[in-house]
């Protein structure tokens, strides 16, 4: 196994090496087309000649030398601006579709600016898609005089654009928009009744920036346009009322990761005399089964200042990898309404949900694909098996300098916090700066608090707001800097020594560089790489190091406590093998959510499959290619979005209640695909029936205001929001459930009414 395995690592890195060889070669050729001698005049002629070449079907290959040479030399003159050669390998290598790893402070930007100028030269669109509105607006705004001079246009979608304007946006030749607002902007198109409300054109090229976020974090997260929410009702503090009820051994278990909470046999017992239901596991009992599920999921294991946090009067979620207060993100209605009956809110449901995709589905609608992050190599096997996306590691233009040192561990958090904050005060105490990426909100408010009473300034970052987060993060490298931030705040944005002033980088350079530290490791190797990377930008001096304690939450469901004495210490400790161990639960972890997203995969495949083949035939009908008269374009549009949204209802309904199926030895996965098969294949009858009813109605008239009068019109009032859809995984995990949740449910579900036992 190990000789196959290094066999198998041989050809890879012998293949890297070749590709790396082929980019360097390109970029050398590229080099070779010195322009300095031409005047701007022939480099704009040189422009229109490639976009005549490439619109008359030449193809991009034979261009691309042409084209980066002039988007060099153009970058050179209006930006200041000279492309490295690594960066013209980055570019060449985005241009073939390859997921690239640079490093922070490489230049992403600019290496993206090339393929996103050959790929626009056709005409048909190039998407740079971005992390926050913040981003793509900066992007745009700094590449835009590349394009303008050479004769392409350039925008950026911001949400809260009117419909012009973003029809304007997406018209350019390249656009920067974040995808959630992409995604949100096409899914209002599917929904829109003529063709002058749409804003997206066909899609072509992306360029995916912060990769490794959208492509694999936020990959599964659905996006969901939605009629005007309404409240839900008080059923949640019920619930609620129960689960306080009931005691953890007693009447539930945990899972060994402590993701999963489930009632055993004398939970189920008393939940039932709780709620007066009879048998839980009745199947016309599945929604109070769901409810108490999600109000013992809320109760205990969604944590305030850590999973959510309470806004005026408001839940406002978390983001898990970022640690930022996420915009418009919802938990699944069941969820939500517990989470608020838990907080003693009352809960707003979504609305009935008009149409979702998942950021994976969208992307999936590009035709030409590729991407770009700091940290991309340690989930290269599932970039290829998702996305078909080989991961390319680029050079950096100087040798990384930057000092990695070894996680320092504790025995307990007392003792890591101590420890945290002498090092923080005496590296301080030097001018040095500091950049602190800490767990949650709770923890970087504590953070702070305990700094500012050792007198310590320092700014805090936990919170969404891109443009103010930009410009501090911009300001953490310089002389006496201390800014605690959570996971990847101010992603996107460098930090410079100094903030920028030379006289002043080359103090701090002096004392070593910016200093990150990590209050913990994270689940994905990949965040605590994107928080190292911070510091050591272009050959730049820097440090990392993480503090961690065998209390830390990651390292309890693991039970890494138990692999040394209880003796408790103010000590780091010297075990070596705690740092492999460390190491493997990480690989563990990034392993099961990769499970997770495949198990999801399997839920969301089938729905998506059905969208295009209903959208296609919807497009067709919105674009005039299917004969009809205005009214019967009108209806059938209409009736084939109602039966969607119903038909959607349904799949959340089978989704919500589905796992119940395992224990009755039936493959839930399998028994929702034909469950939502059987339904979906009943819309086109339906759609015809109600079509031919209408149209009765209308009795042939063409008059908008008879369609309105019939409500034949788009909903007056959506809105879009996010479902953090991962805890539907953990609310649904039959393979995690414990013998006794199991024992449970055969008892009380197959024994009691078989065998008339009236206790169990």
């Amino acid at each position: 196994m190990n000789l196959a395995f290094k066999l198998l690592q041989q050809f890879k890195d012998r293949d890297t090496r070749n590709r790396l060889k082929g980019y360097r070669d390109k970029a050398e050729l590229i080099r070779q087309r010195n322009l300095e001698a031409w005047d701007d005049g022939q480099l704009q002629a040189d422009s229109l000649r490639l976009q005549k070449a490439a619109k008359s079907g030449t193809p991009l290959n034979e261009l691309l030398v042409d084209a980066y040479a002039l988007v060099c030399e153009t970058a050179k003159r209006t930006l200041g601006l000279r492309p490295y050669d690594v960066q013209i390998m980055a570019a060449v290598a985005l241009h073939e579709r390859m997921l690239i790893e640079q490093h922070t402070g490489e230049g992403k930007t600019l290496s993206a600016a090339m393929p996103a100028y050959l790929h626009a030269l056709t005409g048909e669109g190039v998407h740079v898609l971005t992390f926050n509105d913040y981003l793509a607006n900066r992007d745009a705004e700094w590449m835009g005089p590349i394009y303008r001079f050479l004769g392409l246009t350039v925008q950026s979608v911001q949400a809260g654009m009117s419909l012009s304007e973003k029809r304007e946006a997406y018209a350019a030749d390249i656009t920067y928009v974040t995808a959630k607002e992409a995604g949100f902007d096409f899914l209002r198109d599917t929904i829109a009744l003529d063709s002058v409300d749409t804003v997206h054109r066909p899609f072509r090229y992306v360029i995916v920036d912060e990769a490794d976020s959208l492509l694999l974090d936020e990959a599964r997260v659905p996006l969901v346009i939605a009629g005007k929410p309404g409240s839900s009702g008080n059923d949640g503090i019920r619930f609620a009322a129960v689960a306080r009820q009931l005691e953890q051994d007693d009447h539930y278990e945990f899972d060994e990761f402590k993701r999963n909470v489930y009632l055993n046999e004398a939970g189920a017992a008393k939940a039932e005399l709780l709620l007066g239901c009879g048998n839980l596991y009745e199947s016309h009992n599945s929604i109070l089964l769901m409810s108490l599920n999600c109000a013992l999921h809320a109760e205990l294991l969604l944590k305030k200042d850590i999973d959510y946090i309470i806004r005026d009067g408001k839940i406002e979620l978390i983001d898990e990898y970022t640690g930022r207060v996420a915009e418009n993100r919802h938990l699944p209605d069941g969820l939500q309404a517990a989470l608020s009956a838990k907080e003693g809110l009352q809960s707003k449901a979504g609305g009935k949900i008009l149409g979702t995709i998942t950021l994976q589905h969208f992307l999936s609608l590009y035709p030409k694909i590729c991407g770009m992050t700091a940290t991309a190599h340690a989930s290269a096997i599932e970039f290829e098996t998702i996305y078909n996306l080989q991961v390319v590691q680029i050079p950096p233009n100087l040798t990384n300098i930057r000092i990695d040192y070894p996680h320092r561990i504790y025995t307990h958090k007392e003792a890591k916090l101590k420890a945290l904050l002498q090092e923080i005060l005496s590296v301080h105490a030097t001018g040095r700066p500091i950049l602190i990426g800490t767990a949650s909100v709770e923890e970087s408010d504590m953070l702070a608090e305990t700094l500012a009473a050792a007198d310590v300034p320092c700014h805090v970052l936990n919170a969404k707001n891109d443009i103010i987060e930009a410009e501090i993060i911009a300001k953490a490298g310089q002389f006496g800097a201390v800014t605690v931030s959570t996971n990847m705040a101010g992603r996107g944005v460098d930090i410079r020594l100094g903030g920028g002033n030379p006289e002043q980088a080359e103090i701090v350079a002096k004392l070593g560089g910016l200093y990150v530290i990590g209050t913990h490791v994270h689940q994905s190797v990949r965040i605590d790489d994107q928080l190292r990377g911070r510091s050591g930008r272009q050959g730049d001096p820097g440090a990392s190091v993480f503090f961690v304690s065998l209390e830390d939450d990651l390292l309890l469901r693991f039970g890494i406590d138990k692999a040394i004495s209880d003796i408790r210490q103010d000590e780091a400790l010297k075990e070596s093998v705690l740092h492999s161990k460390i190491a493997h639960i990480q690989r563990v972890i990034m392993g099961q959510n990769f499970h997770i997203r495949q198990e999801l995969n399997s839920y969301s495949d089938m729905v998506e499959e059905q969208r295009r083949m209903l959208y296609e035939e919807r497009l067709g009908i919105l674009k005039g290619d299917t004969p009809m008269t205005p009214s019967e374009q009108r209806v059938r549009l209409y009736y084939m979005d109602k039966l969607w949204a119903d038909h959607l209802a349904y799949v959340s309904y089978i989704r919500e209640s589905i796992h119940l199926t395992s224990l009755v030895n039936r493959n839930p996965i399998d028994e929702f695909h034909e469950l939502i098969i059987q339904a979906f294949e009943q819309i086109p009858a339906e759609l015809n029936r109600e079509t031919a009813n209408m149209l009765a109605k209308l009795g042939g008239l063409n008059d908008p205001a008879t369609w309105e009068k019939f409500g034949l019109k788009t909903p007056t009032s959506t809105w879009t929001y996010i479902i953090n859809d991962q805890y539907m995984q953990y609310l649904q995990s039959p393979g995690a459930w414990s013998p006794g949740t199991i024992m449970a449910y055969w008892m009380r579900r197959i024994l009691r009414p078989v065998f008339g036992w009236s206790k169990f």
